[in-house]
């Protein structure tokens, strides 16, 4: 598997993942979609926005060059509707987006301002496996959160999205 194809795969279970996390998550009450459950950015809502603002960080650094500056705790959707219309979106454009990366640029930096506005150059490879990787740790603490809260949380482990494909004809 070469690296475009196995990026590929890290893009299509964040869209798979992501999906049923948030079929889970439309279940919630409101107030316990809210609710301060000691996750690191309070909510459930507050982590989703997390995943948002991230998306919305990372997305344009590898896409555009451009690295956007916001708060890691900002609230771009404060709807949950639209939260989750604009998480499952987002998700979809990863593929794409690696599809389009040429060989030597895996070996390559990625050069980005934090959003703190310091100058960073870092390997793109395993950088861009940090994007992938982060949205799996926080999809992590939502399913945590759903099961304190005495809520079914999905299966989201990479391999059952595996299993489903090779059952899809």
């Amino acid at each position: 598997m070469d690296l475009t194809e196995y990026f590929t795969t890290l893009a299509r279970y964040n869209v798979w993942a992501t999906g049923r996390l948030l079929d889970a998550v439309a279940a919630l009450p409101e107030d316990d979609y809210r609710r301060d459950v000691g996750l690191f950015f309070k909510s459930i809502h507050g982590t989703l926005n997390h995943l948002l603002v991230a998306d919305n960080i990372w997305f344009p650094r590898f896409a555009e060059g451009r690295s956007p500056r916001m708060a890691l705790n900002a609230e771009l959707e404060p709807d949950r509707a639209q939260l989750a219309a604009r998480l499952r979106a987002d998700a979809t454009r990863w593929a794409p987006l690696i599809g389009t990366f040429a060989a030597p640029q895996w070996q390559g930096m990625l050069n980005y301002v934090t959003t703190q506005g310091v100058p960073t150059s870092l390997p793109f490879m395993p950088t861009l496996g940090h994007v992938f990787n982060h949205g799996t740790h926080h999809r992590g603490q939502v399913t945590a959160a759903l099961t304190a809260l005495g809520q079914p949380a999905p299966v989201i482990d990479l391999v059952y999205m595996l299993v489903e494909e090779q059952k899809q004809p």
